[in-house]
């Protein structure tokens, strides 16, 4: 039975490549790009991606947008994938920090997808499996020690910490929640020397999140659908 998945983030890389999939197997797509200027871009590629595909606008700083945004998807909503977020800014060492760039990080990479999770659990209820993916990174894990990159790092580990916080508190709703890490993968933020292609990654991603059930619920995997280490 098709199901309705929601994409944030969907205008590149895995976003993009996640939603056409999605589409091209028959399930319904709605995909979220922060403006109208990425909208129109993406249009051309967008008409071949099926009827099922639809595109909603908004930036996932915008609580007022994302929930106006809300109010207007089709129900029931059976996937979330929250997977829009910023590699922040140049200047991102403990030693030397743009203190507003690291906020406005935290306020897409960390805030952005609990923003998002609160606009549309009403939809999520309506499912008969709701799931929700948190699209973290291996980077964000405390198992690392490294310092490069610190923003993006940590704002991925505030960020695995609120999936656990959802997990919690949507369990007894039977709302699945979990963290995943989509590998090192060849897009514009992984990179040119990443070990994935989007496609192998995406494919998947795509797998574990059709396994998912509530006892998966809590846990930070990776694109195999193995558990990464938080």
């Amino acid at each position: 039975m098709a199901e309705h998945w929601l994409v944030s983030g969907a205008n590149r890389g895995i976003g993009r490549e996640l939603a056409r999939r999605v589409a091209a197997r028959g399930d319904h797509v709605t995909a979220s790009v922060r403006n109208e200027a990425v909208c129109a871009r993406l249009a051309p590629e967008v008409a071949h991606f099926g009827a099922g595909f639809s595109t909603l606008v908004f930036d996932v700083r915008d609580e007022t947008a994302i929930g106006a945004a809300a109010r207007d998807v089709a129900l029931p909503l059976d996937v979330l994938v929250c997977n829009a977020g910023v590699a922040g800014p140049q200047r991102q060492s403990p030693l030397d920090m743009d203190f507003e760039g690291a906020l406005d990080t935290f306020s897409v990479n960390t805030l952005g997808p609990l923003r998002l999770v609160q606009a549309f659990l009403p939809a999520l209820r309506q499912a008969k499996n709701p799931r929700i993916v948190i699209v973290s990174s291996i980077l964000g894990s405390m198992a690392r020690g490294a310092s490069m990159h610190i923003v993006y790092c940590a704002s991925k580990a505030a960020l695995n910490k609120m999936a656990q916080g959802l997990a919690a508190e949507l369990r007894p709703e039977g709302i699945t929640a979990v963290a995943l890490h989509p590998g090192w993968v060849r897009t514009d933020m992984g990179g040119a020397d990443a070990d994935l292609s989007v496609e192998e990654s995406v494919a998947g991603i795509i797998a574990a999140i059709d396994g998912l059930t509530l006892s998966s619920s809590g846990r930070f995997l990776d694109y195999l659908n193995k558990d990464a280490p938080w």
